[in-house]
This record gives structure tokens, C-alpha cells and sequence, in this order.
């Protein structure tokens, strides 16, 4: 996307700002979650069986966890990664309930969680049309979003919809 400035009729292109880490990706999707996903942060950094998940937060409208990774720059380990993690917390359901529980001092119970809309979402610069292409079922649990910075603390962020045409990933699984 190329953002311009439009001042007296006359534009001018916003020059691009890429982040330097990972890090500052996490820090900005963190500290603005609600506003930017309209999701409850849980954690950073939430340990759990060898793995490290970068945020976990929760959906209050469709009542499941989210976890959420930041990639800096095209990464080929997108579908796996999220398919590794959905497991890990389908698995290991108490642990992220005891998490949510202890963080955000609630009382959150097992029956309380619909983990059948639990997701896993990948924020990244840019995405490779493979990994596009990966994740565009309408029924997969990960979703893409790209975020850039530009000049002037500009900001956009863009989720990656799945295609009109998408198919269901279900006859495939079956």
C-alpha cells in the first residue's frame, strides 16, 4: 500500500519506516491490542512446554485464546509454527486457563471457552503468496495480518481476508 500527504492539492508519498525488531512489532500490537483486534492482552512472552508464544490474549466476543506471533520479515515457518501451536494449547487447556485465570485475576472456567474458535495469528511486514496461499481455507484457524510504519507515526494494519472463493479445508481432512 503507498500512503501519500495531501496538503494545498497537491500530494506527496509517505515514506516507509520498517521496523527494526520484532520486538517493536510485539510492543505496538501489545500495548494496542483492543484497539487494533479488539482483543484481552493475557501475556507476553507465555512460556509453556519448550515453547515461547509471544502474546497470548483472549477474544472476550467469541470467548478463546489467541495466540499471536510477530515476524519482522517474511518467515517460511508461518503454518507449521501455527499448527504446532494450536495443538500445544489444545492440549494443554488448564494451563491457559490457569494463565488467564492468575494475569488477569478472573475467574475464568473450563466450560467458559469455546476452543473450537481458538486461532492463531501470524503479524508480519509482508507474506509470501505461498503462505497466502496456505492459509487461505475459510476454516483454518490462522489468520495473517501486515503491519508497516511509515513517517509522521503512521501506522497501517491490514488482516489478510481469506477469498471469496476459499474452499473448506474439511473434505481435504476427512
Amino acid at each position: 500500500m503507498i500512503l501519500y500527504n495531501s496538503q494545498n492539492l497537491r500530494v506527496s508519498r509517505v515514506k516507509e519506516k520498517p521496523f527494526k525488531l520484532e520486538k517493536d512489532i510485539q510492543a505496538l500490537f501489545e500495548n494496542n491490542l483492543n484497539e487494533l483486534m479488539d482483543l484481552q492482552l493475557v501475556k507476553s512472552e507465555f512460556s509453556i512446554k519448550n515453547k515461547r508464544i509471544d502474546t497470548l490474549a483472549y477474544d472476550t466476543q467469541s470467548n478463546a485464546f489467541i495466540i499471536i506471533e510477530y515476524k519482522r520479515s517474511r518467515n517460511i515457518s508461518v503454518v507449521d509454527q501455527g499448527f504446532t501451536y494450536l495443538s500445544l494449547m489444545l492440549e494443554n487447556k488448564a494451563d491457559f486457563i490457569v494463565e488467564y485465570n492468575e494475569t488477569l485475576k478472573q475467574n475464568l472456567k473450563r466450560t467458559d471457552v469455546d476452543w473450537s474458535q481458538t486461532r492463531v495469528v501470524f503479524v508480519s511486514t509482508s507474506f509470501t503468496a505461498n503462505q497466502r496461499a496456505a492459509t487461505n481455507f475459510k476454516d483454518i484457524a490462522i489468520e495473517l495480518w501486515e503491519v508497516k510504519r511509515y513517517e509522521n507515526n503512521l501506522i497501517s494494519v491490514n488482516e489478510i481476508k481469506k477469498s471469496k472463493s476459499a474452499e473448506s479445508i474439511k473434505p481435504i481432512t476427512s
